[in-house]
C-alpha cells in the first residue's frame, strides 16, 4: 500500500503548469470520446476553444491589437432583419467586451476610480442612458436596440480597454502603429488600382473596394491618423522615426488622392486648432461656433427662409470627370451631393420640430425622414438606394434622440477639446504634450467631418473617436503625476 501511495504522490501534479497540462489532456480525452460516441466531430474543437479562453483570461491584449490591425480591412455584411455587422471588427469587439467584463469581475482591469468617475465617462454614460429613454419612444425598436448594443461594444473596447492597456506614452504610438500599418496598406492597394484608371476623380470609389464603402470613409481614416503619425515621428529616433515619416507621407498622399473635399480641408483645420490651443482660444471658438449655429438655425427657420435656397433640379449636377468643376459647383450650390445634403437637412429639421425631446429613436432616420422631405429640394439622387442618413451627425442626433441627446454629444466633445487645451498648458513633458496633441487633433478632424457626415457609428472612424477620449483621460493622469513630482 505504501508503494502505491508513493506512486500516486509522484503522479499528482506538483504545480499549476502540470495541473493545466493534466486538465488539457483530460479535456482532450473527453472531447475525443464525445466525438466518437455522438459521431459529431465538432466536439474535437472543445479543447482548442478551452485553450483560447484560457489565453484570453491570462492576456487578451493581442485581441485588441489584432482588432486595430484588421480594422482597415473590416467589411460590412448583412444580417437577417435588415441589420448588419462589420467583420471582423465587431466580433473582436464582442470578444474584448467579454474579456473586459471577466477582468472587472476578477478585479484585474488596473483602472483607477479616477477613470470610472471621469467627467468624460459620466457624460458617455448619460448619453447611453438617454439613448435608452429615446429607444422607448422609437419608431423602430429593433434598430434602436441594435444601436444600444453596438454602442456598448464600441465604448467598452475603445474607451475602457484602451485605458486599461495604455499605461505610458509609448503604448500610444504602439496602438496607433497597428492601425497605421493596415491603413497604409489600403492606401498602397488603392493607389495601384487607381493608377490603372489614371488616378481619375470618377474612379476613386471603384479603387477603394472592397475595404471601404465610399471615398469619404477612406479619406477620413487616413486624415485622422495623420496627427498620430506626425507626433509619433517626433517622439521616435532612428529607423522608427523614418518609418513613421514614410507612413505620414503615405497617409497624406491617400487624403489628397481621395478627392474628398472635407478631408483635404480638415488637415489645415487641425493646424488652426493647434494654434487655438497655443493661444488659449478653444473656449472662445466653441462659444462662437454655438452662437453661429443658433443664429443660422433661427434665420433659416424664421418665416421658412430656407425655401429661398431650394436648388434648380435641372442644374444640380455631379462633375464626376472633373474635380475642378466639382469644386466650382460646390460654391455655386449646384453640386448634387451638396444639395442632396440640404434635402436631408430640411427633412431632419422638420423631424426635430415634431419630436424635439425624444426624437424618432436611435438609428431610425432612414426611412423615417422620407415623410418629412420637401420636394423643392429634391435632386437626382434623392431615391437614396444606399440608405444613408442626414450627412450631418449633429442634425442626426437631434432628429433621432432630440435635444437631450444632441446636447450630451456636444458637451462630450466640447469637454474633450477644452481638456486638450488645459492639458497642453499644464504639461511640462514634451512626450505627454505630443500624446495630447495627437489625440486632440485627430478628434478635431473627426468632429469636423461630422458636419457633413455621420461617422461615429462607423467602426473605422468611431473607434478612434473613443480612443482619443481614452488617451486624453490617461494623459491627464500622467500630467498630474509630473505636476506632483515637480
Amino acid at each position: 500500500m505504501a508503494a502505491v501511495a508513493s506512486l500516486l504522490a509522484r503522479l499528482r501534479p506538483q504545480d499549476s503548469a502540470q495541473r493545466l497540462f493534466i486538465g488539457f489532456i483530460l479535456l482532450l480525452l473527453l472531447s475525443g470520446s464525445a466525438a466518437l460516441l455522438l459521431q459529431t466531430p465538432l466536439w474535437l474543437a472543445l479543447p482548442f476553444a478551452g485553450v483560447g479562453v484560457a489565453v484570453l483570461l491570462v492576456d487578451w491584449r493581442w485581441v485588441y491589437y489584432l482588432l486595430l490591425l484588421t480594422l482597415a480591412f473590416s467589411r460590412e455584411i448583412p444580417l437577417p432583419g435588415g441589420l448588419s455587422m462589420d467583420v471582423p471588427s465587431e466580433p473582436l469587439m464582442l470578444v474584448l467586451l467579454g474579456c473586459f467584463g471577466v477582468s472587472v469581475l476578477l478585479g484585474r482591469t488596473q483602472l483607477t476610480a479616477r477613470i470610472w468617475t471621469h467627467p468624460l465617462v459620466i457624460i458617455m454614460g448619460l448619453a447611453l442612458l438617454w439613448s435608452t429613454v429615446s429607444m422607448l419612444f422609437s419608431v423602430n425598436t429593433m434598430k434602436s436596440v441594435k444601436y444600444l448594443l453596438a454602442k456598448t461594444w464600441y465604448i467598452v473596447p475603445f474607451v475602457f480597454v484602451t485605458a486599461s492597456i495604455v499605461r505610458r506614452p509609448a503604448d500610444v504610438w504602439r496602438l496607433a502603429a497597428f492601425y497605421v500599418v493596415g491603413a497604409t496598406i489600403t492606401v498602397v492597394y488603392t493607389t495601384l488600382r487607381h493608377a490603372t484608371k489614371g488616378l481619375s476623380f470618377d474612379s476613386i470609389n471603384w479603387a477603394i473596394q472592397p475595404f471601404y464603402i465610399n471615398h469619404v470613409i477612406y479619406a477620413v481614416v487616413q486624415a485622422l491618423l495623420v496627427p498620430y503619425a506626425f507626433y509619433a515621428a517626433k517622439d521616435s529616433q532612428g529607423t522608427k522615426r523614418l518609418l513613421w515619416r514614410v507612413a505620414l507621407a503615405v497617409l497624406v498622399f491617400g487624403v489628397l488622392l481621395s478627392y474628398t473635399r472635407a478631408s483635404i480641408i480638415a488637415l489645415p483645420i487641425a493646424g488652426l486648432f493647434y494654434l487655438a490651443v497655443r493661444l488659449r482660444l478653444t473656449r472662445l471658438i466653441l462659444g462662437a461656433g454655438a452662437i453661429a449655429a443658433a443664429c443660422g438655425a433661427f434665420y433659416f427657420m424664421h418665416q421658412n427662409n430656407y425655401m429661398l435656397y431650394a436648388p434648380d433640379f435641372e442644374k444640380t449636377v455631379f462633375n464626376g470627370h472633373n474635380f475642378e468643376k466639382h469644386l466650382e459647383a460646390t460654391y455655386k450650390l449646384e453640386d448634387v451631393s451638396g444639395m442632396e445634403r440640404v434635402y436631408r437637412w430640411v427633412a431632419a429639421a422638420r423631424m426635430i420640430s415634431e419630436k424635439p425631446i425624444t426624437g424618432s429613436g436611435p438609428s431610425t432616420f432612414y426611412p423615417e425622414y422620407k415623410r418629412f422631405t420637401v420636394k423643392s429640394f429634391r435632386t437626382y439622387v434623392s431615391d437614396n438606394p444606399e440608405k444613408s442618413t442626414t450627412h450631418n451627425y449633429f442634425l442626426l442626433q437631434l432628429a433621432e434622440q432630440g435635444f437631450p441627446g444632441f446636447l450630451l454629444f456636444v458637451i462630450l466633445f466640447g469637454t474633450a477639446l477644452v481638456m486638450v487645451e488645459n492639458l497642453y498648458h499644464r504639461s511640462r513633458s514634451a512626450q505627454n504634450r505630443r500624446v495630447v496633441l495627437a489625440a486632440g487633433l485627430s478628434l478635431v478632424i473627426i468632429v469636423f467631418h461630422l458636419l457633413l457626415n455621420e461617422l461615429v457609428e462607423v467602426d473605422k472612424v468611431g473607434s478612434f473617436f473613443y480612443i482619443a477620449l481614452a488617451l486624453l483621460m490617461r494623459a491627464e493622469g500622467w500630467i498630474d503625476s509630473e505636476v506632483v513630482k515637480s
